[in-house]
C-alpha cells in the first residue's frame, strides 16, 4: 500500500471509531458510579433520529447536535427514574430502554428514511494537517472528532486527578460507606447516568449528522453493544477504551479496503471482522483476571437504598 492509501485509512479509522469512543466514555463514567445501563443502543438511535429531524427541518447542525444530546439525557433519565428511583433491576431496565429506543426511533423516523442533508464538514488545521501520515488523521477532521479528543483527555484527567472523579469512584465502590461520610450518592449516580445519556445521544447524532448524514433504521449497527463490551474489556480505563474504539474503526476500514481490492473472501466474513477483531484484542488485554477484578466497580449493577 502506498502512503496516500495508508493516510486515508488512518483518517477513516478515526472517523469510524469516534462514535464508539464517545458512547463508551460516557458508559464508563456511568459504570464507575456503580450503575449498569444497557440502553446505549436505544439512546444512540434516539439521538440519531432526533438530531437528524431537527437538522433537516431547521437547517441547523448545531441545533441538531444539541437536541441529539438532550434526547440521550431524557432517555437516560427514564432509565434512572426506574432503576435508581424505584430500585428496579438495572439489567432488565437497560434492555427495556434499548428495545423502547429502537422501536420509538423507527416510528419517529419512518417518514425521514433516506433523506440526505448537508452534514458536518471537516476542518483542516493549517500546517498541522500537512504533517505526513498523521496530519490528516489528527488535524483534518470535523469538530466532533476534535471534541472527542478533548472528552477523552478530560475524562482521563477527571478520574486520575480530580476530587469529583474520586467521589464517583467511591460511590461505585461502596455507596453505603460513601453515604456515611456525607457524599451525595444518589445525586452522583443521577449525574453519571445523565452524562452517559448525553454522550450516547451525541454519538448517535454524529452518525446521522456527520459520519453518514442521513437517517436509516438501526443505523447504529450494534455500536451500543460493542461500547458496553469495550468498557468491560478495557477494564474501565479511558486509555484502553480509545485504543479499542480506533481498533474497531481500523477493522471496519480494512474490511472495506479488502472488498475493494477484490480479495476472494465472503463479504459476510469481512463484515464480521470489526466486531471479532475488537473483542479478541480486548479479551487479550483483559486476560489478567486479578487486575480486571481490581478495576471493576464493586457495586456495579447493585441497587442502593439510602436508608438501609
Amino acid at each position: 500500500m502506498d502512503i496516500d492509501l495508508i493516510t486515508n485509512i488512518l483518517y477513516a479509522m478515526v472517523r469510524t471509531g469516534t462514535p464508539l469512543l464517545i458512547v463508551a466514555l460516557g458508559e464508563m463514567v456511568c459504570e464507575k458510579s456503580g450503575v449498569l445501563n444497557l440502553g446505549q443502543e436505544g439512546m444512540m438511535l434516539m439521538g440519531a433520529v432526533i438530531g437528524f429531524i431537527a437538522t433537516l427541518t431547521t437547517g441547523s447542525l448545531l441545533l441538531g447536535f444539541i437536541l441529539a444530546i438532550l434526547s440521550g439525557v431524557v432517555m437516560s433519565m427514564l432509565f434512572a427514574g426506574i432503576a435508581l428511583g424505584l430500585n428496579a433491576n438495572q439489567v432488565a431496565t437497560g434492555l427495556a430502554l434499548t428495545i423502547f429506543g429502537t422501536g420509538l426511533s423507527a416510528f419517529i423516523g419512518a417518514d425521514f428514511v433516506g433523506q440526505p442533508i448537508e452534514g458536518l464538514n471537516p476542518y483542516a488545521i493549517p500546517f498541522l494537517s500537512d504533517i505526513p501520515l498523521i496530519g490528516k488523521m489528527l488535524f483534518a477532521q470535523d469538530l466532533i472528532v476534535y471534541l472527542s479528543f478533548g472528552l477523552f483527555a478530560a475524562i482521563y484527567w477527571f478520574f486520575k486527578s480530580s476530587r469529583a472523579g474520586l467521589t464517583v469512584k467511591a460511590v461505585g465502590e461502596n455507596p453505603h460507606a460513601a453515604n456515611v461520610i456525607g457524599l451525595p450518592v444518589m445525586r452522583t449516580r443521577y449525574l453519571a447516568v445523565a452524562f452517559g445519556g448525553a454522550m450516547a445521544g451525541l454519538a448517535g447524532g454524529y452518525l446521522s449528522l456527520a459520519y453518514t448524514p442521513l437517517w436509516t433504521e438501526n443505523m447504529t449497527a450494534g455500536r451500543g453493544w460493542i461500547a458496553l463490551a469495550l468498557v468491560v474489556f478495557a477494564t474501565w480505563r479511558a486509555e484502553r477504551i480509545i485504543l479499542g474504539a480506533y481498533l474497531f474503526g481500523l477493522a471496519s476500514i480494512l474490511n472495506l479496503v479488502a472488498q475493494g481490492l477484490g480479495y476472494p473472501v465472503s463479504p459476510n466474513i469481512l463484515a464480521m471482522m470489526p466486531y471479532a477483531a475488537t473483542v479478541m484484542v480486548l479479551v487479550m488485554l483483559s486476560s489478567n483476571v486479578v487486575k480486571s477484578k481490581m478495576h471493576t466497580p464493586m457495586w456495579l449493577g447493585k441497587p442502593f437504598h439510602p436508608g438501609g
